[in-house]
């Protein structure tokens, strides 16, 4: 799979003697003509592809499929292709590890306009969480100005708004 990009959060200045935890995630890109399939979350004001981290020992593919379908209810997953990766380094605010190091694969997919239930986890809900159909380029806009203007903005919204830069760019 081809690499997109790494990031290194400002936060950290050097990995040398951190304690580093990997966390391989997989996140869906679903295109339907200049509509994308996203996640609105009112905590961070922002919009996130779908997709999420992988349980241990789970196949990529079967992890981006279940990741989809909980936070979107998406149905009729098919014509799954690879995308890239995005390679990032975030804080890790938990005891066993200094670092995160994510590795974020993304795939492109085809599913039905209409969605049915989501599964969503109490965090996911205490967020705000929704899925959306969206103009892609609306979403972008609302993004950069998130990061711009609002302190509420999270950690992944770069990331998310390089892939759906790069998404418009290349799928458009």
């Amino acid at each position: 799979m081809r690499h997109l990009r790494t990031t290194l959060h400002p936060d950290i200045d050097h990995l040398d003697d951190k304690i580093v935890f990997k966390r391989n995630a997989a996140r869906a890109i679903v295109i339907s003509g200049e509509d994308i399939l996203l996640l609105y979350t009112a905590r961070y004001h922002d919009y996130t592809i779908p997709g999420g981290g992988l349980d241990p020992d789970e196949d990529v593919i079967a992890g981006m499929v279940r990741e989809l379908q909980e936070e979107t209810g998406a149905q009729n997953i098919h014509a799954i292709k690879p995308f890239g990766l995005y390679e990032e380094f975030r804080p890790w605010y938990k005891d066993d590890a200094d670092v995160m190091h994510m590795i974020s694969y993304c795939y492109t997919c085809k599913v039905d306009r209409e969605l049915g239930d989501t599964a969503y986890e109490d965090y996911e809900i205490k967020n705000g969480m929704k899925p959306v159909w969206m103009n892609i380029h609306d979403a972008i806009a609302h993004n950069e100005k998130t990061m711009a203007q609002s302190d509420k903005k999270g950690m992944s919204i770069e990331r998310e708004t390089f892939l759906l830069q790069l998404i418009a760019k290349e799928m458009l």
